[in-house]
C-alpha cells in the first residue's frame, strides 16, 4: 500500500492574517512588524480564527491604503487539511492555478499555508517516484529515489519483484503460444508476425499507460468518459497500422486471409491494449495505490498475453 504523506508535514504557521473590514494600510504595516515566514498568502480570518478568504500579498499591495481588504479576498480560495494527501493538494493547486493553498482544521479555522515551494517539492517527487515505479523499481525507502546510486543488492531488492511477476508472466506467453501449436503446423508464417503484434501492442498500451498515470490525479471526468475516449483513439490507432500493414504482409506472403488475420489482429490488439493501459492504472488507484503500479512490467506482461490471445484467435477465426 503505498504511504500517503500528507499536508502537515508542509504547514507554515507564521503567515498575515486579516480580518473583514480591516484597511489595507493597516494589514501592510502588520507585515513589517509581525515579519511572518511566509508572505505568499494573506489569510483572510473572522473573529473566531476561522478562514474567510484568502489573497495572494500583491493583490493586497494593489488596494488603496484606505481600501478595505475584503474586496481582495477570495472567499473561494483553495483550502485542504493537514490531514489531506500532498499529492492530491498539488493537483488542486494546480486545477485552481494557485501557487499556494490555505490549510485549515476540521472547523474551518486557519491554521497556515502550504507554500508554493513545498508544492513543488512534493510534484517533482511524485515525478520522480512514477517514474520509477514505470521501470518496475519498487519503493523500500525513501531511497529509492535515488536508485541510479544504490549499491547493486539494494538495487536488486527494488527492482526484482516486479520482474519475477514478468518472468511468471513470460511462462504464460509461452503456455499460450504453445496452446496453438497446430496453427503453427498448418502456417509458420502466422509465427512471424508475433514479435510485430505484440510490439504494437505494447506500445500503444504504454502511451496509454503515461497518460493515465499522471492525468487520472488531475482530470475530473468520470472513468466512463475517459474509458470511451481511450477506446476510440486505440481503435483509430490500430485500423491505421492495420490498413498500412496489410498490402506488406499480401505482398510478402500472397495470401490475403493472412493478411487481412494479421490487419485485423493490429486493430483488436490496438484496441485492447489502450483500454487495458487506461483500465489497469484507474483499478490500482481505486484500490489506494499509486496508479503507476498499473504500468511496467505488471502491464507489460497482461498486454503481451492478451495480444497473443487476440492475433491466434483472430488467426483461427479468418481459417489460416
Amino acid at each position: 500500500m503505498k504511504h500517503h504523506e500528507t499536508v502537515g508535514a508542509h504547514v507554515v504557521g507564521s503567515v498575515l492574517h486579516a480580518k473583514p473590514g480591516e484597511r489595507a494600510g493597516a494589514v501592510l504595516a502588520r507585515l513589517l512588524v509581525e515579519k511572518p515566514s511566509n508572505v505568499e498568502l494573506v489569510l483572510g480570518v473572522d473573529e473566531h480564527g476561522r478562514l474567510v478568504g484568502a489573497a495572494p500579498l500583491a493583490r493586497i499591495i494593489a488596494l488603496d491604503a484606505s481600501e478595505p481588504v475584503d474586496s481582495a479576498l477570495d472567499r473561494g480560495f483553495p483550502r485542504v487539511r493537514p490531514n489531506t494527501d500532498q499529492e492530491h493538494a498539488a493537483s488542486l493547486a494546480l486545477h485552481h492555478g494557485v501557487d499556494a493553498l490555505a490549510v485549515v482544521d476540521g472547523e474551518g479555522c486557519a491554521l497556515g499555508v502550504m507554500p508554493s515551494q513545498a508544492l513543488l517539492h512534493v510534484l517533482r517527487r511524485e515525478h520522480v517516484e512514477d517514474l520509477h515505479v514505470l521501470a518496475g523499481i519498487q519503493r523500500e525507502t525513501a531511497n529509492a529515489r535515488h536508485a541510479i546510486e544504490d549499491p547493486p543488492m539494494r538495487s536488486v531488492r527494488h527492482r526484482l519483484p516486479w520482474l519475477l511477476v514478468g518472468l511468471a508472466g513470460s511462462a504464460l506467453a509461452t503456455a499460450t503460444m504453445a496452446g496453438f501449436e497446430s496453427t503453427f503446423s498448418r502456417q509458420i508464417a502466422v509465427a512471424f508476425f508475433v514479435p510485430g503484434i505484440v510490439y504494437l501492442a505494447d506500445a500503444i498500451g504504454t502511451q496509454s499507460e503515461a497518460i493515465a498515470v499522471r492525468g487520472l490525479s488531475l482530470t475530473r471526468s468520470g472513468i466512463a468518459h475517459l474509458l470511451g475516449a481511450e477506446l476510440r483513439t486505440g481503435m483509430l490507432i490500430g485500423a491505421s497500422l492495420g490498413v498500412l500493414s496489410f498490402l506488406p504482409v499480401l505482398a510478402a506472403f500472397g495470401d490475403v486471409k493472412l493478411a487481412a488475420a494479421v490487419a485485423t489482429a493490429i486493430f483488436a490488439a490496438g484496441t485492447v491494449a489502450a483500454g487495458l493501459g487506461l483500465v489497469l492504472p484507474w483499478l490500482i488507484a481505486r484500490s489506494g495505490r499509486d496508479p503507476a503500479f498499473g504500468s511496467g512490467p505488471l502491464a507489460t506482461v497482461i498486454q503481451d498475453v492478451l495480444s497473443l490471445l487476440v492475433y491466434f484467435s483472430v488467426v483461427r477465426g479468418f481459417g489460416v
